[in-house]
């Protein structure tokens, strides 16, 4: 019986994670559960699954979840904060954590999860574009078991070798991310100028929260996940190339030296990578629905269009800079796309605060976690002051 603190439980990958959970009471039970704003979601979850404890942000909406519980005679405890976060994320009773929170705020608890040796079912693909080096070495030291819930890089680890260390010693030649081309694949930059928030979450395939969707749309998520697979599989941005694939059914594919790519296929369905991770090395039941080649009949690959989505084209040159690069790059995207979702800004305008902050700011390499933070910061306030720049 594995027992679980699921980080983010109320977006997408949580309501994921608990269905798959839901379809195996024999196999997994749930410590703690975390929410951010959508509280009596995560009151309705914590009755179901019966965590140990609830983790909100703020004293205000602990106690709003603490009187909903009440009412329905639940007896999971509230706590809130960023420490309690850290708390239930390496506690001593939980086996795997699934690290689900969205951007920079996921960082740190799932930091202490890997300091704490757990299992991490990594979701939150900021932790390795802001640290990578930093959280890579915590994995090494602690001997934590890391494994990706991203499709295509969950994709990726189930087409290695099982005992894979490094590209250069499993005769990997490139690996190649698939990418759906989001909502507003073939169009021009112009066409994009006066897109809605509403436009830019209506992605054709995957159903994700407002800011990772804004990501898909403008192709920041597919570099950010180029960051992320350098760190994760030891290999160099030159080794990764997008394929925009808008069918969704290969994850991802690894080149090797001697002509053969192997691939991963299904269903575009979350449960599949969350259920893989949650029972690796062994197999079960996700409730996905079985893949239909022939329903599928065709499979359609693109090169990614980098003049109209340039913010694909910062990110692979974020990778290559190296150092805290990759931290700026991150820190102003989630900057502006915030100021998109409020309308403080157009769609195109995203890549250009992201292409400002890189340009006006000098890297460093980033040689402990407050260093990591401190990039983060310098990103964030020269964003949002270059945003209030262009609205006036």
């Amino acid at each position: 019986m594995q027992s679980i603190t699921l980080l983010g439980a109320t977006g997408s990958i949580g309501v994921s994670t608990l269905d798959v959970i839901s379809r195996h009471p024999d196999k997994y039970t749930v410590y703690a559960l975390s929410g951010h704003r959508q509280i009596p979601k995560l009151a309705s979850q914590c009755k179901q699954h019966r965590p140990k404890y609830a983790v909100v942000n703020d004293a205000v909406s602990a106690t709003e979840l603490q009187a909903l519980l009440a009412e329905a005679g639940s007896e999971t405890q509230v706590i809130w904060g960023l420490e309690a976060l850290c708390e239930v994320a390496g506690a001593a009773g939980v086996d795997t954590v699934m690290a689900a929170i969205v951007g920079a705020a996921g960082l740190l608890p799932t930091l202490a999860a890997v300091k704490a040796g757990k299992k991490i079912l990594l979701a939150n693909k900021e932790a390795l574009v802001m640290a990578g080096g930093l959280f890579m070495q915590a994995v090494a030291e602690s001997g934590s078991v890391l494994l990706p819930i991203d499709s295509e890089h969950n994709a990726i680890f189930q087409c290695l070798p099982p005992n894979y260390q490094q590209a250069s010693s499993s005769g990997i030649k490139k690996l190649l991310l698939s990418a759906s081309g989001g909502p507003f694949r073939g169009w021009s930059a112009d066409q994009m100028v006066a897109v809605t928030p509403d436009q830019a979450c209506a992605h054709p395939k995957w159903k994700m929260g407002r800011k990772i969707s804004v990501d898909s749309a403008s192709l920041m998520n597919k570099g950010l996940e180029v960051i992320e697979a350098c760190w994760l599989f030891s290999v160099g941005p030159e080794q990764i190339e997008v394929v925009v694939h808008p069918q969704s059914i290969i994850h991802s594919l690894v080149q090797y030296v001697d002509g053969s790519v192997l691939a991963q296929l299904g269903n575009p369905d979350m449960r599949t990578p969350i259920a893989h991770a949650l029972a690796w090395p062994n197999r079960i039941d996700s409730g996905v629905a079985d893949l239909n080649l022939f329903d599928v009949a065709r499979l359609d690959f693109e090169q990614a269009d980098l003049q109209s989505f340039p913010c694909l084209q910062l990110a692979f040159d974020a990778a290559r800079t190296a150092g805290d690069a990759p931290t700026i790059l991150n820190a102003a995207n989630e900057v502006a796309v915030e100021a998109f979702l409020e309308q403080r800004i157009g769609f195109t305008q995203i890549a250009d605060v992201v292409k400002e902050t890189l340009s006006s700011l000098v890297f460093t390499e980033p040689e402990s976690l407050d260093a990591v933070q401190d990039s983060d910061a310098r990103a964030r306030v020269f964003s949002r002051a270059y945003i209030t720049g262009v609205g006036q």
